[in-house]
């Protein structure tokens, strides 16, 4: 398996940008997630990976190789990329032992070793008593792992995969996490993987890298995502929560901020000196009778073990879980803690054209 290198990759489509000065470094054997809403950019930068587009700008390293540049372009067949579809892409006239021997067939890989490791590739996906069945004979999980066969059976240098549970059922779906976790863990493949389910993106990959309009926001292990997002898209588009503006008023004895958040005096965590907001996970509130800090329960939804409220809280729409069901308009008291605290950049933003405006 290799590393994947991005510097300071671009992309344009007549004229519009896609992609942004992507800089990324995936180590060899990571499992890395491409997370971000449609349009974002993530399925342009897998095939700029792949060669199925060429960058405007910029370089992709693999294995420590240029692979495309302004000057260098490896095609796809030379690349040693494996590659699985939404939509899975087998062929329908062969068999799945067929299929998966495909890519060592168009390579000339001897009869002997070639059916060797097809029964290797089926063995690791748990294919083994499907060799003989066609693909309509399949089911959905069932055809997506004769895909994760075929990718595995030529020892690619990256395994890339498109939004591949996109066609699955919920069910399913979570099924087949176990599936890739246990694809990734036995055979230490570099893996990139595109999704715009946070769900997937945060219980599979090693590292995530959530984009918006054509950038990386930030690219970090799922916990740090989750508990220490670097702006307000990031903290939004990342887990259950909140994001409510706050301003420094303090520190404490040992140096925390002290932050007002939602009217109430609130320590918090922070990276920087001047926050302008504060994430406020659901684990981040504790309901209280006796807290000054009310809100109204907007909904209440049971999700097995535990209710998840939604609250009305000056002006504010929180997220808190609860072990009792509450009443729709009912008040209740909260207490804040554990928040964490950054400067959104468009919050500067936004501040420059005032002060130019005036």
């Amino acid at each position: 398996m290799a590393e994947l290198e991005f510097s300071n990759v671009s992309k344009e489509f007549d004229g519009v940008s896609a992609l942004q000065d992507i800089n990324a470094q995936i180590s060899s054997g990571e499992f890395v997630a491409l997370l971000g809403p449609s349009g974002c950019g993530k399925t342009t930068l897998l095939r700029l990976t792949a060669g199925f587009e060429h960058p405007t700008e910029g370089e992709i390293k693999l294995g420590g190789n240029t692979v495309a540049s302004p000057k260098t372009f490896v095609p796809p067949e030379d690349r040693e990329i494996g590659i699985v579809f939404q939509s899975y892409a087998l062929w329908p006239h062969k068999s799945v032992f067929g299929n998966v021997a495909y890519p060592l067939e168009v390579r000339r890989v001897p009869r002997a070793e070639r059916e060797a490791r097809v029964k290797e590739a089926l063995s690791l996906t748990g294919l083994n008593a499907l060799g003989e069945r066609m693909p309509a004979q399949l089911s959905g999980g069932q055809r997506q792992r004769v895909a994760l066969a075929r990718c595995l059976v030529f020892d690619p240098s990256a395994v890339l995969l498109d939004e591949p549970l996109a066609n699955l059922d919920l069910a399913l779906r979570a099924s087949m996490h176990e599936v890739f976790s246990m694809f990734h863990r036995r055979t230490k493949a570099t893996m990139l993987y595109v999704t715009h389910d946070q769900g997937e993106a945060l219980a599979l990959a090693d590292r995530v890298a959530v984009m918006e309009a054509g950038r990386i926001r930030q690219f970090a292990a799922p916990e740090v995502l989750y508990r220490e997002p670097v702006d307000c898209f990031v903290a939004g588009f990342v887990g259950d929560g909140a994001v409510v503006s706050a301003r420094v008023t303090g520190r404490s004895e040992n140096n925390s901020l002290i932050l007002n958040v939602l009217g109430q005096e609130v320590l918090s965590r922070s990276a920087t000196t001047e926050p302008s907001h504060v994430s406020i996970r659901p684990e981040a509130i504790t309901l209280s009778n006796d807290a000054p800090l009310r809100a109204r329960v907007i909904s209440c939804t049971y999700l097995g073990g535990r209710f998840r409220l939604t609250l009305d809280t000056a002006g504010e729409t929180l997220v808190a879980f609860s072990m009792h069901r509450a009443a729709i308009g009912e008040t209740v008291g909260l207490k804040l803690h554990d928040l964490w605290a950054f400067r959104d950049p468009d919050a500067d933003v936004v501040t420059m054209r005032s002060l130019t405006n005036a």
